[in-house]
């Protein structure tokens, strides 16, 4: 592939899930593009302060990067994780070709950078390695799934920047909530890999930073509970919100989907299991 013939594609994210503060993430089927050359139709060219281009020139990239994008930015769902991943890896595609998307060294540079950039690897982890993951420092392990649910996320019109968002939130916390949420991070990834969809409500509760986050969103502490209401698994505020995630019956997510409020909209999702790839672009894919 010649510049301007691919992109490489990375799933949005939601991270925490609930308990799993700065540590879990989830992949999902909603994507956005990077690619080096002429943008192609949909999408734009990246100015130098956009965070795939910083990503891209860090790594070593040149040249001119484009950036297609549906995930809606400042909502929790990791835009700039996911852009950042596209223009790390967009440079060592680059320089070295598409099978540098398998290089498991790439990867752990890609991640590393990503990681430097964001702050934190739960949404960045989980955009790159696809699934659900558990992000430690530089590094990420994915949980094996033996459930494959609906993600129905609620988008408000409101935006929230995480940063603030983490200045609302205790510096000290009481152990007793940390032994809460430790547990019901271990719930988590043991329902997800077992299957036990009756035990996910209770293990994505959270005492950390739920409780303060949504006092201050009331429309998304009113979808998380309705969701619940309506029939979903489980639901937890995306990352530091203002949209909330929603794990369902593939055949409920309709009701689900119903049952929330009409201050935001709805996304009907999937957990992607792919990651980061690299695939030919819309306009080369149906060319000829």
């Amino acid at each position: 592939m010649s510049d301007g013939t691919w992109a490489v594609r990375v799933p949005a994210s939601s991270a925490n899930l609930g308990a799993g503060f700065d540590v879990l993430g989830m992949a999902l089927t909603l994507h956005a593009e990077v690619g080096v050359g002429e943008p192609p139709e949909g999408a734009h060219a990246a100015e130098a302060r956009h965070p795939a281009s910083v990503a891209f020139t860090r790594a070593g990239g040149t040249g001119e990067l484009w950036v297609r994008s549906p995930i809606p930015m400042g909502r929790g769902l990791g835009y700039s994780g996911a852009v950042r991943i596209g223009g790390a890896l967009a440079a060592h595609v680059e320089r070295s070709g598409p099978e540098a998307a398998d290089d498991p060294d790439v990867a752990e540079a890609v991640l590393a950078l990503a990681v430097e950039l964001e702050g934190h690897a739960d949404n960045a982890a989980a955009s790159l390695h696809g699934g659900v993951v558990v992000a430690v420092d530089r590094s990420a392990t994915r949980v094996p799934l033996a459930i494959d649910p609906a993600v129905v996320v609620w988008v408000p019109d409101a935006t929230t920047s995480t940063d603030r968002s983490r200045t609302a939130l205790a510096g000290r916390v009481e152990r007793s909530d940390a032994v809460f949420n430790l547990g019901r991070v271990g719930m988590f990834v043991a329902a997800c890999a077992t299957g036990d969809v009756a035990a996910l409500r209770a293990a994505t509760e959270d005492r950390l930073h739920q409780p303060a986050r949504l006092a201050a969103a009331p429309e998304s502490a009113a979808a998380l509970r309705a969701g619940l209401d309506a029939g979903a698994w489980a639901a937890w505020l995306s990352g530091s919100g203002p949209s909330v995630a929603m794990l369902c019956e593939p055949s409920r997510a309709g009701e689900v989907t119903a049952s929330l409020p009409p201050t935001g909209h709805t996304k009907s999702l999937y957990i992607d299991h792919e990651g980061a790839v690299v695939t030919a672009t819309a306009d080369s894919a149906t060319a000829g």
